[in-house]
């Protein structure tokens, strides 16, 4: 990769690029404003326009969406009649969760052998240093053959949908003949792969109510019903025996038809402890790119320190529902809450309210963008050749771009394969991962104009 002189400008650029992930992994930028203050988003978001503007990018503009936070998005105009990208990332990311479990400050870059960890690091701040370095390569080289739009949204993980409002109220914005959403993964590391698949999902929050309030276990248990025992059979319901997925009328059937994942390979990466089982049947792939996938979030309940011996009279979860592909989201909602009010027991009072929900999403693989990428990747990954995988989380705002642009073609990559550890404590990024697809984005730029 070191005789291309994209590739080597890359590779000098990464320092840069280091230092200015450092600078954006520093906000606080949680979508979510009861905890985190909005002016961390806010400040993330001058920080990115800020940054587009100095590449040349006009129109730079912080859109205020219906969720009430702010995306960026900028132009950058390339030859004349040339074909235009769009190129997606977002700053908001997870909360830290525990941040005493983290080995170093979630909020501060810190490297350690061989990566780069902080929340955000791979998603989704990484993906927006990865465009930075595919357009600063390009244009050291030649130029950008195509015309770029960047749009970078402010809660992709808060699922509040604000971008996807937006897009839909101003749909000639974000057109583009392809668009690149950075917010994917390699299978693994050093494999090069394009997500065709994603999982929609839906979030339902349910309450059961049995008591005015509580009682004495001792003087009223055993007879007294027991909400959060209701609450603990509902959630049971959801489950089979061996842990598969089971919402009356939802099927769970599925199968994957592509890049194999194998139980060791799974076990390992999601470092499930020695001696406990998988969940589900059928193949790993099918279980998490090809079938529906209950989790319960959080339960609301007494904590054990502080507990008293009462029949609690009221009890509360959040569950999510994963949908795959071909299945619509709001039909399985429906189905979710039709199953929880079927399976509560003893006439015990019920109410569930849906509080996010996206679409699944299928891309077409055959089209000339892929062919564009592979050759782009058969290069930034010397030795190796793209991979097709699916993706068990959610990006609702594929679907509501192949919605408003139907002839567009989708391409997801980025830089959360397995050791990054979204979501968790200890994100990181590997350097490489993001070098080699910034030379693989910068390539696929050029593949793609020339095609």
């Amino acid at each position: 990769m070191s005789s291309n002189p994209v590739a080597e400008t890359v590779a000098s650029l990464l320092p840069r690029a280091q230092a200015e992930l450092a600078e954006l992994v520093a906000f606080k930028s949680v979508a979510d404003f009861a905890q985190f203050p909005k002016s961390e988003s806010e400040a993330a978001a001058r920080w990115i326009a800020d940054a587009l503007r100095a590449e040349g990018f006009a129109d730079v503009a912080l859109l205020d969406t219906p969720d009430g936070t702010q995306s960026v998005y900028g132009y950058l105009p390339g030859p004349e009649g040339a074909k235009t990208v769009l190129l997606y990332a977002h700053y908001d990311v997870q909360p830290p969760l525990d941040e005493a479990g983290w080995t170093t400050p979630p909020f501060e870059l810190t490297e350690r052998d061989g990566r780069w960890y902080g929340r955000g690091s791979a998603d989704c701040k990484g993906g927006v240093l990865m465009h930075l370095l595919a357009l600063r390569a390009l244009k050291a080289n030649g130029g950008v053959p195509v015309h770029v739009k960047v749009i970078v949204e402010g809660s992709e993980e808060q699922g509040t949908g604000g971008l996807e409002r937006y897009a839909e109220q101003h749909p000639e914005l974000l057109a583009a003949d392809t668009i690149v959403i950075g917010d994917a993964g390699n299978f693994r590391v050093g494999l090069p792969t394009v997500t065709t698949t994603l999982r929609g999902m839906t979030l339902v929050r349910v309450a059961v109510d049995t008591l005015a309030g509580n009682l004495h276990s001792g003087q009223f248990g055993g007879a007294a019903p027991d909400a959060l025992a209701a609450l603990i059979r509902v959630l049971d319901s959801l489950r089979a025996e061996d842990g598969s997925t089971t919402v009356d009328g939802l099927d769970a059937t599925a199968a994957w038809d592509g890049l194999e994942y194998t139980e060791e390979q799974f076990r390992s990466d999601a470092r499930v402890l020695d001696g406990v089982e998988l969940i589900g049947d059928g193949s790993v792939a099918d279980r998490i790119w090809a079938r529906p996938a209950v989790t319960v979030l959080g339960i609301d309940c007494p904590p054990v320190i502080g507990a008293t011996p009462s029949v609690q009279s009221s009890a509360r979860a959040l569950i999510s529902l994963r949908v795959p592909p071909g299945v619509d989201a709001a039909e399985a909602t429906k189905l979710l809450q039709a199953h929880v009010e079927a399976h509560t027991p003893w006439g015990a009072r019920v109410t569930s309210e849906q509080i996010g929900q996206g679409q699944p999403f299928r891309a077409d693989p055959s089209s000339p963008a892929y062919q564009a990428m592979a050759d782009a990747m058969a290069v930034a990954y010397p030795g190796e050749t793209m991979q097709y995988a699916g993706q068990g989380g959610s990006i609702p705002l594929c679907n509501t771009l192949a919605g408003l642009y139907p002839q567009a073609e989708i391409l997801l990559i980025g830089l959360s394969e397995p050791e990054a550890q979204i979501h968790a404590v200890d994100e990181s990024v590997s350097p490489e991962e993001l070098e080699r697809l910034s030379v693989a984005e910068a390539l696929f730029l050029r593949n793609y104009a020339a095609g």
